[in-house]
Formats: structure tokens, sequence, C-alpha cells
């Protein structure tokens, strides 16, 4: 679903109470320098961007300002391509198929073992009752 927002940039929208989440975005501004604004859901006002909440604890979210939505690894595809340098490159590998379906693979398992990761914590772990869902 597309909606009209009155946002000027992109807004990447991250799961704010997961520590792997936070530090992973807050590594991204300050080496990657993504063109977007970078915003926990749980501080976000999510229907004005068009996002259900469950698909926001699910996902990591890339929001256009024309409002079209794209979750998980293509968010993170869209974050890349919004990046000076050779990311934008990556970012649009990560959209071609069959690297978008690895692409997509890896971000499950990444998202389902996230508390186990570095900076992750048990604040981090998706909700048992998500974990087996498949995205939106």
């Amino acid at each position: 679903m597309q909606r009209q927002t009155t946002q000027r940039r992109p807004v990447l929208v991250y799961d704010g109470d997961c520590a792997f989440c936070t530090s992973s975005v807050r590594f991204m501004e300050r080496r990657l320098r993504p063109r977007c604004e970078a915003s926990p859901w749980q501080f976000t006002d999510l229907a004005r961007l068009g996002i259900a909440r469950q698909r926001a604890e699910h996902e990591v979210l890339w929001v256009t300002p024309t409002g079209s939505v794209h979750g998980g690894a293509q968010a993170v595809a869209k974050l890349l391509m919004s990046t000076p340098g050779g990311w934008p490159v990556v970012g649009a590998l990560l959209t071609l198929p069959p690297v978008r379906w690895f692409a997509h693979a890896a971000y499950r398992i990444i998202a389902r073992n996230r508390q186990r990761l570095p900076g992750g914590t048990a604040a981090c772990a998706l909700p048992s009752s998500r974990s087996g869902r498949k995205p939106s």
C-alpha cells in the first residue's frame, strides 16, 4: 500500500528496543551516511507512514517520501542505495534475483537470531508468537 506523506526524506524505521538494531543503525549513520531519517518504530507515527505495528515489530522498514514501503533486506538495499561512494552498487545488487533471494534468507536468519549477535540482548528477540511468521 502506498500512502502520500509529508516527509521530504526517506525514513528508516527500526526496533529501538533492540540493542543490535540500534547499534547497526548508529554504525550506518556514522560510517555510511545514508540520506534518510532513522526512527525507532516505538517513537514513530506509524499510521502517518502507512505501516502496521506488527510489520514494524517484524522487520526494518524503508519508507519513501511518496509512501512506498520496503521491508527487510530490501529496506537495507534501499538504505545502501542512498549512501555516497560504492555502497549504492551493493544495494542495487541486493534488489536483483538471485542475490535478492539470498539477501532475504540472510536477513531472516539475522532477524531471528539478533539477540545472539554482537550488541544483542534478550530485548532483541522477536516475540515467540511471531518468530516463525513470514514477513508481510
